[in-house]
């Protein structure tokens, strides 16, 4: 293997290594465990986002017909008092369905199951659901290629520039795609799902806008140095190593939210 071709396969394991840990860590993953009730081991797998209309669906297998589920829930964040909804057994899967709540609006629930006097909270801590519009396909998989792209090529310009490899139209590339898949459609998916194009600064403290106009902000300072005539090396280590740190922080954290805490806040950033 070619030393550029062996920078390539580092630049693309550690862009999967940092989006494995970004969608798995973050507020949107699902709520996954395993619980005993019982003799029965019960895994269970709840949504923590639901897209377009619709009720959002709540499934737990549980084979074990003594066994009855209820599902509790509120508005998040509030202080009210939980709601109680009894689940159905259709075969081997207990079902409810959270209520439909506008796009950025947030439910906190938890699935208790009862057999015999025996009980069982999943999960320990209720999980929290957030409600958002329908994304069309054709903005959001160009959206996740050209960020995901983005990310790598990024990587391969800072691994490039310790090797001492001219880097110019790496960064032109990562530029390009960051600010596509970021400024461009980013926008329009946030539209989309919330309503809102930017929730970044100065209109808010979205980290995923944020942290999008961070790496923006360090390549294009990385292009200029390397427009003056200079090589560039230590701007470009120095983008891609802080385009890798921002992009480790979880998706969706401090994400658009309704308030319902706040009257007269309709919709923040937490």
């Amino acid at each position: 293997m070619s030393s550029r071709a062996a920078l390539w396969f580092l630049a693309l394991v550690l862009t999967l290594a940092s989006a494995y840990w970004q969608r798995t860590t973050g507020p949107t993953y699902p709520a996954r465990g395993q619980a005993v009730l019982g003799d029965t081991e019960i895994r269970y797998r709840l949504m923590r986002t639901h897209a377009g209309e619709g009720d959002q669906p709540v499934r737990i297998e549980v084979p074990d017909s003594r066994v009855r589920g209820t599902v509790v829930w509120r508005r998040y964040p509030t202080r009210e008092a939980f709601r109680e909804m009894p689940m159905r057994r259709d075969g081997d899967w207990l079902e409810a369905a959270l209520p439909h709540q506008p796009p950025a609006g947030k439910l906190e629930y938890q699935v208790r199951l009862t057999r015999n006097g025996e009980t069982a909270s999943l999960p320990a801590a209720p999980a929290v659901t957030r409600f958002k519009g329908e994304v069309s396909p054709w903005v959001l998989i160009p959206h996740i290629v050209a960020m995901f792209m983005g990310m790598m090529v990024s990587t391969r310009a800072g691994l490039g520039a310790l090797a001492g490899h001219d880097t110019r139209r790496l960064v032109r590339w990562t530029l390009g795609l960051l600010i596509g898949g970021g400024l461009v459609l980013g926008p329009v998916i946030q539209t989309q799902a919330f309503g809102d194009p930017w929730t970044g600064v100065p209109f808010g403290w979205d980290l995923t806008d944020n942290k999008t106009l961070v790496a923006v902000a360090v390549w294009l300072v990385a292009a200029w140095r390397q427009r003056r005539g200079q090589r560039g090396r230590v701007a470009v280590v120095a983008a891609a190593l802080a385009t890798l740190v921002v992009f480790l922080i979880p998706h969706s954290v401090w994400g658009s939210e309704i308030r319902w805490d706040q009257p007269g806040t309709p919709r923040a950033n937490t």
